[in-house]
């Protein structure tokens, strides 16, 4: 059903598997990751220096005069670098070549500040974040690369480092609220509101079956069953994990906590084309009572909550900042159009787009909702 059926399945994981999601493809990831390859030196623009393949030749039965890079040879017939570098771009392009603008969007932003993250940080920032799970270092690498498929690597460069340029750029002095504090404590600890959800993605389909629902409400989990759209609901009769105050879905929420053990909710919109009928089943007890008992670990988490969310909208301005032509794609985002090359060190004339010689769509303007995300 989309986020909110995420969103009400987020406890099913146990809390550790939960930890590593979130720090790899959680809120922090959603915008450090994705192939950002950065430099432990003082940030430049991604590599300066960088020229483009050779031209393409035909396969032959001998090395062609000019050189070229061969990765295989097959008999009598040798495999060139850029005969494989054409085919991992029909392949795979689009992904990478965002990631690398990406990585160039953060690295220009470094420049222009004057911010480097150094090795030393990086690996106090593993160090730190593997003394959470109480692991050494080299066992909770171990742990990512045998759980997530993240390589060292992958996971210094492409996920630590951007986390501590991006807090840099953004700059964030946390403030926790008595609010904060309370609402975290509510989510966390509080009541839970058991019951099933029938999930459909048309308005009069909702209706219809709402109306069945509330007729014979013995039958919501056949209901549920036969109509609902949500994969994981229903051949459990719409049951799903206990729903959370302040959990991230307010409208869903809202409307459970409304509910008496075995009343139905109306029809609850909560997404474009995304309906949701609930069921009461009951409360969960509260937890903890006493927030102090939990204090310390809330104001943890809001912490990194809230830094997560200044790294989030930094990245976004910034890709919003930043003037993209991929011709790639064919598409524009962010900025507007250089008024000319002139701060380029390579002009626009000595450039042959991918494609022909046409210029991104001038209409196709890009507004991302989220930033890239790590490979799960």
């Amino acid at each position: 059903m989309g986020d909110t059926m995420h969103t009400m399945a987020a406890d099913k994981t146990g809390r550790r598997n939960k930890t590593v999601v979130y720090l790899l493809g959680g809120a922090a990831c959603a915008l450090l990751v994705g192939g950002l390859a950065l430099q432990f030196s003082r940030p430049t623009p991604a590599f300066p220096g960088e020229t483009a393949a050779p031209a393409r030749a035909a396969v032959s039965g001998e090395a062609p005069k000019e050189k070229r890079r061969a990765l295989a040879k097959v008999g009598k017939d040798y495999l060139f670098y850029d005969q494989v570098a054409d085919e991992a771009v029909a392949r795979h392009g689009q992904e990478i070549l965002e990631n690398m603008i990406n990585r160039t969007i953060i690295q220009q932003a470094c420049a222009q500040q004057g911010i480097e993250v150094t090795e030393a940080e990086v690996d106090a920032e593993i160090l730190s974040i593997s003394k959470k799970f109480g692991l050494a270092v080299d066992q909770w690498l171990k742990m990512l690369q045998a759980e997530r498929g993240v390589t060292i690597d992958q996971y210094r460069k492409d996920i630590i480092w951007p986390m501590l340029a991006l807090r840099k750029l953004a700059g964030v002095n946390v403030q926790l609220t008595k609010d904060d504090m309370q609402k975290a404590f509510q989510r966390n600890y509080g009541p839970r509101v058991k019951a099933r959800a029938i999930v459909l993605d048309n308005p009069r389909r909702a209706t219809e079956v709402w109306e069945k629902a509330r007729q014979t409400p013995e039958e919501f989990g056949r209901l549920a069953r036969t109509h609902s759209v949500d994969p994981n609901s229903r051949p459990l009769d719409g049951a799903i994990p206990p729903i959370r105050m302040f959990g991230g879905a307010p409208e869903l929420e809202k409307a459970a906590f409304k509910l008496k053990p075995g009343e139905i909710s109306g029809v609850i919109q909560v997404g474009v084309n995304q309906y949701v009928i609930l069921q009461c089943d009951g409360f969960t007890e509260q937890v903890v009572t006493d927030m102090a008992e939990v204090e310390s670990i809330l104001k943890q988490e809001l912490h990194e909550e809230k830094t997560n969310e200044a790294v989030a909208q930094t990245f976004q301005k910034l890709k919003d900042a930043s003037r993209v032509d991929n011709y790639l794609t064919r598409t524009s985002s962010g900025g507007t159009a250089p008024k000319s090359a002139a701060a380029s060190p390579v002009k626009d004339s000595q450039v042959q787009p991918v494609g022909g010689t046409a210029a991104p769509r001038a209409t196709a303007t890009q507004r991302p909702a989220a930033a890239p995300t790590t490979r799960q």
